[in-house]
């Protein structure tokens, strides 16, 4: 088991980090090549970096993503891809995708693009795929999620 961030944008990666440290977990932050640093990173902590490109980091992440992996991102399209392979996905708001959310997602931009086309001056407000699913601390849904997947881990060895 390892996490993966989906770093370019990730305002949590410390969190992600400190927690993964006390748990003995690899972090892999994969990143644009124009996001580059040469910031120390604590040890078990990986910086992976892709070409620019929009889905660049997306595929690499795709990739390197295995069953009771826990994957960071803001980007519903690859936790779509992701939830099938049995991956935990969080969102840095403090919610973790479902089939559920991830549905709701793909519905409302679907609606709000047809609204868009069928009324050309009007605002569209999206609905909050999230409206049903708990929202908790980051922090607190991390150290959850991880604990629950260290105790399937260790079921399976």
């Amino acid at each position: 088991m390892k996490i993966l961030v989906d770093a370019d944008a990730c305002p949590v990666k410390d969190i992600i980090m400190r927690q993964a440290q006390k748990s003995n977990i690899k972090v892999l932050l994969v990143s644009s090549i124009s996001h580059f640093s040469t910031k120390d990173l604590p040890d078990g902590v990986e910086r992976i970096w892709v070409d620019k490109g929009s889905d660049e980091a997306d595929f690499k992440i795709m990739g390197l993503a295995y069953p009771n992996d826990i994957v960071v991102t803001q980007d519903y399209g690859l936790a779509s891809i992701l939830l099938p392979k049995k991956c935990r996905v969080l969102h840095h708001d403090g919610y973790e995708y479902t089939e559920k959310s991830i549905q709701k997602l793909v519905d409302g931009r679907h609606l709000s693009a047809q609204m868009r086309r069928q009324m050309s001056r009007s605002k569209v407000k999206s609905m909050d795929p999230f409206a049903d699913e708990p929202q908790y601390d980051f922090e607190e849904l991390l150290v959850r999620v991880i604990n629950e997947q260290l105790t399937i881990t260790e079921m399976m060895e």
